[in-house]
């Protein structure tokens, strides 16, 4: 018999089914995405390490824009990866592209602050751009993390030094030296630091230090034989010039110091031998031959020999037809004053003076040979121009004398009278107060000419021009 709720309750029991067959169907899908989703991570997770792996391999075998391929891929699986970051900016370093290693390296240490090698890389890419001052900044923050790295705390010091700031680079570098006593660049580093505060005696102390370590170290070397030629230690200077000049033999510039060592210390035999084994050695090599014309010259004008002459002569003449720098053209203009031919000589060093740099002594030089050829405006001119490049040094007293002397027979006498008194400061010389008190009499001004023939009178009381001027000075009055 048919019950009037069997309907309803039979469809209640169906619906109750389907919403539990329904639940199942989610559950299953959930499962399903679950595991689909899992499957991606794991394979996308399994792709960034083989691109990772790939990378490094392609960076092993020297192929950087392989590398730098591969590790970008890896980046754009995994944006947060501080390693996939690090070795791409590792590998735009090796690839000589130092911007988009630096902004790599930054990455990297912005995803892992706590980590120290992007910290050392950035030092190291920021110093190879030429900002020490943001090297330093990543030293440091490297070593607030770890304080007992000498090699870091040395590449802190070199940063602090080549920032301008030798006082920190020292206290560094000391700390460097107490982790590793035999950092042979550390021991430089300390070396140039003290140099650069006064402190010679230490300095040479820790470049003699550095050498022992590392026999072979060029730049201690050289430092080291500037450090003995500033404190008159000649020979020493020499030793340190032999054995950079047996160390770096492909460099002719090691034979032109050793010659130059030689030729200061009045070794000419060794210092002429020494350059012309370097001509030998390096025939097309321009400085080895004004160097050699340099030092016979240096004989010549010492001894007077004729030979040594007409050698300094061909030397600087090779020279200047195979260089024709400004220093080549004046030393040749030298020998030339030297040997008599002056209009040649002028020739020469107004070319030399066209050139630049323009040495302060070529100009010297100058001036003697116009002067020589009765060209009195070009020597005042040449004068002038030594002085302008003495860039607010003190001339010497010869000079501004001589620059007064030519302004007065130029007939420039307001010129000569501002020489004059140049040179006349704090001077004892009688005859140039003489000439300067004349000289401010015929411009007029006969008040500073009685102070500079009573200033003459109380040098020499009984000298007959300066007594005869000042009579003649009051007589005016």
């Amino acid at each position: 018999m048919f019950h009037p709720l069997a309907g309803q309750g039979g469809s209640r029991y169906h619906t109750v089914g389907m919403k539990r067959r329904i639940a199942a169907a989610f559950v299953v899908l959930a499962a399903g995405a679950a595991a689909a989703v899992a499957y991606t991570a794991a394979a996308r997770d399994t792709e960034y390490r083989r691109l990772v792996a790939a990378g490094e391999a392609a960076l092993a075998g020297g192929q950087t824009s392989v590398a730098i391929e591969a590790f970008s891929g890896a980046i754009a699986l995994n944006p947060d990866s501080m390693l996939a970051h690090l070795k791409r900016g590792e590998t735009y370093r090796r690839h000589g592209d130092l911007k988009a290693a630096f902004r790599d390296l930054r990455d990297a240490s912005d995803l892992d602050p706590s980590a120290t090698r992007p910290l050392e890389q950035l030092g190291d890419v920021s110093l190879a751009l030429s900002r020490p001052d943001r090297a330093a900044e990543r030293y440091a923050a490297y070593v607030q993390l770890d304080d007992r790295s000498a090699r870091v705390l040395y590449k802190l010091a070199l940063a602090q030094y080549r920032a301008g700031q030798p006082t920190l680079a020292l206290r560094s570098v000391r700390r460097a030296l107490a982790l590793d006593d035999r950092l042979a660049d550390a021991h430089y580093l300390a070396g140039l630091c003290l140099a650069a505060q006064g402190q010679a005696s230490d300095a040479r102390k820790a470049l003699e230090r550095s050498v022992d370590l590392q026999p072979a170290f060029i730049p201690a070397r050289e430092a080291l034989a500037t450090t003995y030629r500033n404190s008159g230690r000649h020979a020493d200077a020499t030793e340190q010039l032999e054995a950079l000049a047996a160390l770096d033999r492909g460099r002719p510039a090691r034979l032109i110091a050793l010659g130059l060592e030689y030729a200061d210390a009045r070794r000419t035999d060794l210092a002429v031998a020494t350059l012309g084994r370097a001509a030998e050695r390096f025939p097309d090599n321009v400085d080895v031959y004004a160097t050699l014309g340099e030092v016979w010259l240096r004989i010549a004008v010492d001894t007077g020999d004729g030979v040594a002459l007409r050698k300094a002569l061909e030397a600087l003449r090779t020279a200047v037809v195979r260089g024709g720098s400004s220093r080549e053209l004046a030393l040749y203009g030298r020998a030339l004053l030297v040997a008599g031919d002056t209009a040649a000589a002028l020739r020469s060093l107004r070319e030399a003076a066209t050139k630049l740099p323009v040495a302060p002594a070529t100009l010297l030089d100058l001036a003697t040979a116009a002067e020589r050829l009765g060209d009195r405006q070009a020597a005042r001119d040449a004068l002038q121009r030594h002085v302008a490049l003495l860039a607010g040094s003190t001339p010497p007293t010869s000079v501004v004398r001589r620059l007064g002397d030519l302004s007065l027979a130029l007939g420039d006498t307001s010129d000569a009278v501002h020489w004059w008194r140049r040179a006349a400061t704090g001077t004892s010389d009688v005859a140039l107060l003489v000439q300067l008190a004349q000289a401010e009499s015929r411009v007029g001004d006969h008040d500073a000419a009685r102070r500079t023939v009573a200033r003459a009178i109380a040098i020499a009381p009984a000298d007959a021009a300066a007594t005869r001027l000042q009579k003649l000075l009051k007589a005016k009055n």
